[in-house]
């Protein structure tokens, strides 16, 4: 019989993330720090809404572009924290999570063989999404040496005839480096002179640390051509709820709602009502969430400093992404022996591109007490190295 697969899927790996957590749920005792979820419940406002929305019998499809005060909340969010404009009506596509924001903008734009740059260290679906759609995925490095950070000249470096976008997530996932305005100021002349899209994942936008978050929309060049990937899985802990969205030109939002409307229809309608609380009166809560995990993410770092691993200190996010280097194992041989003397569950950098190499991607969304056990378990690791 034939394999019925196509190519395509063929050629995209298994999830490098799953192999570790499949593994840590057969044994006992063990801390994950592999899972990238808020380990806060949704706060009982959002909750709510959705509860009450249920109740008044608000559960059939909503327009395709989703509940107009949503994306009216969503414009004036946009407005208020970034000081960039765009119309609720034909520039912003609610979506169900984040992903189908980023899987229907890559199809969107990307034709088969058009090279898409990645800002790498990068979350593993961006290059799977782009290979799914014909395209060729090409890793731009922002090492640790650079905070990593896109800078001009790493871009510059792999730009060819075929490049058409650019990806980029910031804050990151995996190592929490952020860019700042002036980052993607220096970064925006080379994307207009190369005229390239931007596809700006900014998912942790409101999990940063130091200063206010920065968005590339704010760059006035870059707004006609990029597409902000945005939701509330990780700002207001609602990652079960599958509710994210699209801000992007006219042309290209249209162009994201025909495939949408195939394939999706209309995000969950009670996650869009929570959604609306949530980006209305959801603050403090975020805010109190996002205090904690600072606490944390010093907590963390410090311990790997302490057990003599280099470590740079995250901006944004919820991971920290320690170097493994000095201990003489791979990332990979490093994290499996922890898992298996330790019962300490991390994800090998270098699943995230060649930038990842020798780290590890480790999430501090968890209670301080497992927090403490979980360096306590890598210093004792390290020492016995």
């Amino acid at each position: 019989m034939r394999d019925f697969r196509s190519e395509r899927v063929r050629e995209i790996p298994p999830s490098g993330i799953r192999k570790f957590f499949d593994i840590a749920q057969e044994m006992e005792d063990v801390i994950s720090l592999g899972v990238g979820e808020p380990d806060y419940d949704t706060p009982w406002n959002v909750r709510e809404a959705a509860i009450s929305s249920i109740e008044k019998g608000y559960t059939a499809y909503t327009s395709n572009s989703g509940l107009n005060e949503l994306r009216d909340e969503i414009s004036l969010y946009q407005k208020e924290r970034f000081g960039v404009d765009y119309n609720p009506v034909n520039e912003v596509l609610v979506t169900t999570g984040a992903s189908e924001a980023l899987d229907i903008t890559i199809r969107t734009v990307v034709n088969p063989g058009d090279e898409v740059l990645v800002a790498e260290p990068a979350y593993i679906a961006y290059c799977s999404g782009v290979i799914l759609s014909g395209g060729v995925p090409v890793y731009v490095p922002c090492p640790a040496k650079e905070n990593f950070r896109l800078t001009p000249d790493s871009l510059m470096e792999k730009i060819t005839p075929k490049s058409k976008a650019l990806l980029c997530n910031f804050p990151n996932n995996p190592s929490g480096g952020v860019m700042t305005v002036d980052d993607y100021k220096a970064i925006a002349d080379v994307i207009v002179d190369h005229d390239l899209l931007l596809i700006s994942d900014e998912i942790y936008n409101e999990i940063t640390y130091e200063g206010m978050p920065s968005s590339a929309a704010c760059v006035e060049e870059l707004r006609e051509r990029t597409v902000i990937i945005n939701g509330f899985s990780k700002a207001y802990s609602m990652t079960g709820w599958r509710i994210g969205y699209i801000c992007a030109p006219e042309e290209i939002a249209a162009a994201a709602l025909k495939i949408h409307q195939y394939v999706m229809l209309s995000a969950p309608t009670m996650s869009q009502y929570a959604a609306i609380e949530a980006v209305k009166n959801g603050w403090e809560a975020r805010n109190e969430m996002v205090r904690e995990y600072n606490i944390r993410r010093n907590l963390f770092v410090n311990g790997m400093r302490r057990a003599g691993l280099e470590c740079h200190m995250p901006k944004g996010a919820i991971y920290a992404f320690p170097s493994v280097e000095s201990t003489g194992l791979s990332d990979q041989e490093f994290a499996e022996r922890l898992l298996k003397e330790k019962h300490i569950a991390v994800v090998p950098g270098s699943i995230f591109g060649p930038s990842g190499a020798d780290h590890l991607r480790c999430c501090y969304a968890i209670s301080r007490d497992n927090l403490v056990t979980a360096i306590e378990r890598i210093e004792e690791f390290v020492n016995e190295l």
